[in-house]
């Protein structure tokens, strides 16, 4: 009753609301339920809408509805169905909503929605939010059809009429009508109605349509209109977007996703820019796990973003048009219009792989997967900066990868990057950490390749992003450098300083940033420091001025390093000084004018200052004259600056250093005065070094007895870097002449006579270390009057530059007798920018007890070259410790190396590597004097010849060495490596490279001489090395150098740089250099055939090689001139041919005796490994080793070699032993595991493969009965286990799968197994007894590689259901012998834990099915048949 009253009053409400509307329109209807059309002029759909609460209104006003939609709904379907002419009323109805809806007006209200009639107290009952009357009235099913039919046949006439005046787009409002209807009534006519108006209807129509498809239609029509709208799409590009949007939408099977997708793709490159994105969108979002990968490298394929968007200075071009001309065409789009479409592209693959893992996965794979430089997009990095910056399914770690790998393999370089950077800064903008992220990380990588990238991509970075950015960037490389890791510093150093002078304005902003480095110079080594100071110099104190704001703090600096008394922060203090009087006194090129008076007043206080703070400092005073002339070097100075530093040089250093020469001279020294090497005849004057000296060591004592500082001293250590200086000055105010100095090449020295050699022993220590320091002195003199001539075309000026050289040979010989002599003694500085010379002194003063333990090995020739190798191999070998204890007087008699004394020699300059290219003269020809008889022509001899490729040798490892060789850490050691090298770091390593390509000739020319001249001696001596004719002396000379030779082609040829595309063209030409030596033409010629005729024309070298470890560096420089290109396969078999000929040779010195030594058995487990390497098959070459060659050696007495392999005896066994366990255990580590899908064929080859190794594994474990010392025994047990681990992890798998078809085989590889597995077993046992920690430390993890095993051949049998073969017992501990450890008595049980098949137990002597379950558990006698068991079978693991 409740209810039935609510609607009673509910219905008068209504009713009364109706009647005043009604009356307001003055329409007058007494009874509504009961409408007289004819009387009132008015239809049925007017009454029956007004009854049910929507009234029409005219003139733009909204129509009002009073009920709640639902409500009204209801109503009017009741009205109609209770109508007395239902179901006729309904056409009647529709008719009258046709004829309203004719006024367009009338036909916009209806399509908008209705709003509440609010004058009325009840109008709380409707909401706020109303539909529109036509979509009302489409929920009501029964008028549903009639309405779209209405609505669709309305349609057409809006069509071209775009959008009306209120902003009111009639044909989109219309289809919005059909949205989300509760229910379609005929939903497969209704799709098919407006496909047929999308076929005739305007572009923008049709859009509409298709866009709201997906809203409109059932599930069940989703299939039919994506066929529908695929052909479609093939069709009509334009509509491209909304179709993919509908199917987007749809619920498709994925046959016909694929179908759309592939058609879509078809059209990928016909589509417009404006629509890409979404149809990028849609294929990555339609893809599965299965077609990912191909569907990613289809689209990376077609996607082409670089036609995309305009270059920039083309953009600025055509914006410049458009300014003068008309208003720009619409049809064109704008830059930034096409810059945010391909943001939008990048937008839907960032969603893409953040999402679905398939497709990071897929583009990954994608871009690895191109092989061609050219091949490579754009596209390509921004999609790797995307993986890296969504880190979705940890993509960064592979975004990095990717790009180091194609990076280093030259397939993404800097032009790519640089179109990427000019074309899409405004994209790359959003990814800028990314992007920051992934330079830090090539710039700190190990590899060397990769790191200038970084850099590129800081620069770019620069370059092409806002300040903020700019600002980042120098943050991050301010962090590089404050890292105090040398390639990073260096790199990022060098960055700054290009920014600095690119980028000059803007890197002014952030000078502050740069100086705050300068609170981290701790940890830079000398030449880092002075690019800080260029860097900071350039920016306070550059032209133009703009990073003025730091000058006050320079200032502060410099004056605060220089008072210091610390030598360490005064020379920090010298070589900033020195730099920002580069920075102020720099040549003013551009603008041809002189330096302002003021800034040369800046440039003089400067000097002035720094000269005040090192006269009482010798060190500091030589680095100071270092300093500038590195400036004078590497600067262009102005005039007035260059007058100013050289206006007294050539004075100062006469008056200094110079003496005349008198009848006699006066004073008292240490040793008797005497003028010696003088080339100039009689000359006046002479360098003044014995008296200088002298009176040098005499301030030094009375400084130390009275403390007081003396003002300006003249020492010894400023002749060097105070005559470099003078003859740069000389060189730049003279055009590179030096006529007015060239005096001094000649010009003899007043030092003592060198007779006093012979009587060393009877001076006091002071006169000793005197002789030391005037030897040191002279020959750092000699040098650098070399580096000062050494370029001069004279030929008198060549030979003189040639007797300096044997001059400095001859002097090293003296001076390693003098420093046998003279323990403890520390030499003068000569490299002044060190690190620290306390630091120096200490490293450098260990060599004299070190040659006191090695003398014999480094003792030097009569000529006195420094040993027969160089590198990691200077020092040659020296004999046994016992010898060398018997014999000490007499081995340091004989001298020491100078190796560890090279810091305190001056550093050669690369020119003076030009006299490499003279002539080579036989030590036959030369006379006691180290003189030719009759010279014609300048020539090398064999000692300066050593002496320079020593030289070259350690600048190119220095230099063209990769990165990781020379990172230190943070705290760095005491030793600098750098030291010494200082004027070689100033140069780039492709600029070295370069330079020892124009070498390369000279090189080939001696490296010829050296195999002519042992080919000579071989014949005279009927092939003996050590036949009479042999001079001892003039052979290692001879081998010393062409060793040195090898060296230096091996470490040029292996500059990691050559594998940069930008340097492919040196690398042809080097290689060509060598070719072009078996006359053949190298112009026309291809990088593999340059790389042939090289290798086969350094075969030609292998029949004179004077020792194993110049055999070795011919085979490690032919195995890098193979890398460089061509056929792998031949050059492998021609490298193994080759070092096999050298193992298989006897290796005798010029005296006459077997090489031996720490060197030779270095040298040789380095050619043994490049033998294994490369031969075809290890294993055969391990068991011809194994099988033939040890036995042979086992079977000759004590002191002989292996027939076959000569290298082999029993002081190189170790050797062999170790090599061949360790290329064993990488060769078995390559053969593929088993697969359940392998055939019969396959299995058989993989089993014989593991039959082979494990045979030479047991030939090799047993030898340690024989071998049993403790390096042997430890090598063993190391890689028994690798060996084992790696069986269970590949062996085992080909096993369980093999079993059952190769029984007999596997049973037999198991036996022979189970025999080295004993073995190893007894060795553990062994080793506790010695209780030597380096041999148990292996034995716990080989233990359980040995539960393992015996575990898993049990699972294997039971997987192929034999388990009854297998059972366990304990196996006793025994010694290497056999024999039972006593004190280890194993107390285990008798029983057998698995039966055999059989239903018996397995006896002793049984060798039925239970071999397997025996091999298996690595025990049986019955398999054995060697060594006693009690239990018969045992588990090696049981203790």
């Amino acid at each position: 009753m409740m209810r039935k009253k609510r609607r009673t009053s509910a219905g008068k409400g209504e009713g009364a609301t109706s009647t005043t509307k009604v009356k307001k329109s003055r329409n007058t209807a007494p009874k509504p339920k009961e409408p007289a059309p004819e009387e009132t002029n008015e239809s049925v759909f007017c009454v029956f809408l007004r009854e049910a609460g929507v009234t029409l209104k005219q003139a733009g006003t909204s129509n009002e509805i009073a009920v709640d939609q639902i409500v009204f709904q209801k109503r009017l379907q009741k009205q109609i169905q209770k109508s007395p002419r239902y179901p006729g009323i309904v056409q009647e109805f529709t008719a009258g909503l046709e004829s309203h809806i004719e006024d367009p007006e009338r036909f916009r209200n209806c399509l908008l929605p209705c709003v509440p009639r609010l004058s009325d107290g009840d109008s709380g009952n409707v909401s706020s939010f109303q539909e529109s009357l036509l979509r009302m009235l489409l929920g009501i099913e029964m008028l549903q059809t009639l309405i779209i039919n209405t609505l669709l046949e309305k349609l057409p006439e809006f069509m071209f009429d775009g959008v009306g005046d209120g902003g009111l787009n009639i044909p989109h409002t219309i289809i919005n009508q059909f949205k989300w209807l509760d229910r379609v009534v005929d939903s497969k006519e209704l799709a098919a109605k407006l496909m047929e108006l999308v076929s005739v209807a305007p572009v923008e129509v049709q859009r509409d349509i298709i866009s709201s498809l997906p809203e409109i239609l059932e599930d069940s029509q989703h299939n039919d209109i994506a066929k529908e709208l695929n052909s479609l799409l093939q069709e009509n590009t334009q509509i491209t977007v909304p179709i993919l949007d509908a199917l987007s939408s749809l619920n498709l099977s994925s046959s016909l996703l694929t179908e759309v997708r592939g058609a879509v793709m078809v059209t990928l490159g016909a589509v417009q820019l404006e629509d890409l994105p979404v149809v990028v969108k849609f294929i990555l979002h339609s893809v599965s796990a299965s077609d990912a990968y191909e569907v990613v490298c289809n689209l990376r394929k077609k996607l082409d973003l670089e036609q995309c968007v305009l270059p920039l200075a083309l953009q600025a071009s055509r914006s410049l048009i458009k300014s003068k001309g008309s208003a720009p065409s619409t049809s064109t789009p704008s830059a930034g219009s096409s810059q945010d479409s391909v943001t939008l592209i990048l937008d839907g693959i960032k969603s893409a792989v953040r999402f679905q893992k398939t497709i990071s996965e897929a583009w990954l794979k994608a871009i690895e997967s191109v092989d061609e430089e050219e091949d490579h997009k754009v596209l390509d990095l921004l999609v790797l900066f995307i993986l890296h910056s969504t880190n979705a399914n940890q993509s960064r770690r592979g975004a990095e990868r990717v790009l180091k790998v194609k990076v280093r393999s030259g397939f993404i370089q800097e032009a790519l990057l640089q179109r990427t950077f000019s074309v899409y800064a405004q994209v790359m903008r959003g990814y800028f950490p990314s992007i920051l992220a992934l330079a830090q990380s090539l710039l700190r990588s190990p590899d060397p390749c990769v790191v200038p990238f970084g850099g590129h991509v800081y620069r770019h970075s620069f370059t092409a992003f806002d300040s903020y950015c700019q600002q980042e960037v120098v943050g991050s490389l301010v962090t590089h450098v404050c890292s105090g890791v040398g390639g990073e510093v260096d790199m990022a150093l060098e960055l700054l300083c290009g920014l600095v002078t690119e980028k000059h304005s803007e890197m002014a902003l952030y000078a502050v940033f740069v100086k705050g480095i300068l609170d981290y110079m701790d940890n830079l080594t000398p030449q880092q420091i002075r690019r800080l100071f260029h860097l900071l110099s350039s920016l306070a104190f550059g032209q133009q001025q703009q990073g003025s704001h730091i000058q006050d703090d320079m200032h502060i600096v410099i004056r605060k390093q220089l008072s210091s008394t610390v030598p360490k922060y005064k020379r920090i203090g010298i070589i900033g000084a020195v730099r920002i009087v580069g920075s102020l006194g720099a040549a003013r090129l551009k603008r041809k004018e002189s330096l302002p008076q003021e800034t040369l007043r800046q440039v003089t206080a400067l000097l002035e200052l720094v000269k005040s703070s090192i006269q009482s400092s010798p060190e500091a005073a030589a680095l100071y004259y270092d300093e500038l002339a590195n400036l004078m070097l590497s600067s262009t100075l102005d005039p007035q600056v260059q007058e100013n530093i050289g206006k007294s040089v050539i004075d100062d250093f006469q008056v200094d250093f110079v003496a005349d020469l008198g009848p006699e001279m006066s004073g008292s020294f240490p040793l008797t005065p005497r003028v010696m090497y003088d080339l100039e005849g009689q000359g006046s004057i002479a360098i003044n070094l014995l008296p200088l000296l002298a009176n040098d060591i005499k301030i030094k004592g009375e400084q130390q007895s009275q403390s007081t500082k003396a003002h300006r001293r003249v020492s010894p250590l400023g002749l060097c870097p105070f005559f470099r200086l003078l003859r740069l000055c000389e060189h730049r105010l003279h055009q590179g002449d030096l006529e007015e100095i060239d005096g001094l090449l000649g010009c003899p020295l007043i030092l003592t006579d060198m007779d006093v050699m012979e009587k060393m022993e009877s001076l006091s220590k002071a006169e000793r270390e005197f002789l030391c320091t005037l030897l040191f002195y002279t020959i750092n003199w000699f040098r650098e009057v070399i580096n000062a001539f050494c370029e001069q075309k004279e030929t008198e000026m060549k030979m003189k530059v040639m007797t300096r050289l044997q001059n400095i040979t001859y002097l090293q010989t003296l001076l390693e007798r003098a420093l046998a002599v003279t323990p403890g003694y520390v030499p003068p500085v000569a490299n002044f920018d060190g690190e620290s010379t306390d630091g120096v002194t200490l490293s450098s003063a260990a060599p004299v007890n070190k040659a006191k333990k090695d003398g014999a090995g480094k003792k030097r020739k009569a000529s006195g070259k420094i040993s027969s190798e160089s590198g990691s191999q200077l020092d040659e070998t020296t004999d046994a410790d016992k010898t060398q204890q018997e014999q000490p007087e007499k081995e340091i008699r004989q001298g020491v190396s100078l190796v560890s004394y090279r810091p305190y020699f001056r550093e050669l300059d690369m020119e003076v590597l030009n006299v490499l290219q003279c002539g080579l003269l036989s030590c036959s020809l030369l006379d006691s004097e180290l003189h030719t008889k009759v010279r014609e022509e300048v020539l090398l001899g064999p000692a300066e010849l050593v002496f320079l490729l020593e030289d070259m040798h350690r600048k190119l490892e220095f230099s063209l060495t990769a990165a990781p060789a020379k990172r230190t850490p943070f705290f760095k050691g005491r030793a600098d490596k750098s030291l010494g090298f200082s004027h070689l770091q100033q140069r780039s390593a492709k600029d070295i490279a370069s330079y020892c390509v124009q070498l390369l000739p000279g090189l080939c020319s001696h490296l010829e001489n050296c195999h002519n001249h042992f080919q000579t001696r071989l014949s005279e001596n009927n092939g003996i090395v050590d036949g009479p004719a042999t001079d001892v002396q003039e052979h290692n000379l001879m081998s010393s150098g062409y060793q040195l030779l090898l060296q230096v082609l091996n470490t040029t040829l292996s500059w990691s740089g050559f594998s940069q595309p930008g340097q492919r063209s040196l690398l042809k030409k080097a290689l060509g250099v060598l070719a072009v030596r078996l006359k053949e033409e190298s112009a026309e010629l291809t990088l593999a055939q340059l790389v042939k005729h090289s290798f086969k024309y350094l075969v030609n070298f292998r029949s004179t090689m004077p020792s194993l470890s110049a055999a070795l560096c011919l085979s490690q420089l032919l195995s890098t001139v193979s890398e460089k290109g061509g056929d792998p396969a031949a050059f492998r078999e021609q490298t193994a041919s080759l070092t096999k000929q050298f193992l298989s040779q006897d290796w005798v010195t010029a005296a006459g005796e077997k090489e031996r030594g720490n060197k030779f058995n270095e040298a040789l487990h380095t050619l043994l490994r490049i033998y294994l390497v490369h031969v075809d098959d290890v294993l055969k070459a391990v068991e011809e080793i194994a099988g033939v060659g040890i036995p042979e050696l086992l079977a000759a007495s004590k002191d002989e070699s292996s027939t076959s392999w000569p290298t082999l005896n029993r002081s190189t066994f170790l050797v062999f032993y170790k090599v061949l366990m360790a290329e064993l255990e990488k060769a078995i580590r390559k053969i593929p595991a088993g697969n359940v899908s392998d055939n019969t064929e396959s299995q058989s080859e993989k089993l014989l493969t593991w039959n082979l190794a494990v045979r030479d594994f047991h030939v090799l474990v047993n030898l340690v009965k024989v071998f049993d010392s403790r390096p042997v025994l430890n090598v063993c047990l190391k890689y028994g286990r690798l060996f084992l681990e790696s069986f269970l992890k590949l062996g085992m798998p080909l096993l369980d799968n093999s079993f059952k078809r190769h029984m007999e085989d596997v049973q037999s590889l198991l036996k022979t197994f189970q025999l080295s597995t004993r073995q190893l077993h007894h060795m553990c046992g062994h080793s506790k007894i010695l209780q030597d920690t380096s041999l148990t430390n292996h034995v716990p993890a080989l233990k359980k590689s040995l539960e393992l095993f015996v575990y898993r051949v049990k699972a294997m049998l039971m997987l192929n259901n034999c388990q009854e073969a297998f059972w366990i017992g304990n196996l006793k501990n025994r010694n290497l012998k056999g024999e039972e450890i006593l004190s280890q008595r194993s107390q285990g049980s008798d029983e057998d834990e698995d039966e055999d098949e059989e239903p018996r137990s397995p006896l002793p002597g049984d060798k039925s099915e239970v071999e397997a379950a025996e091999t298996d558990s690595e025990e049986s006698k019955a398999v054995n048949g060697e060594e006693d068991v009690d239990e018969d079978d045992v588990t090696d693991d049981s203790d």
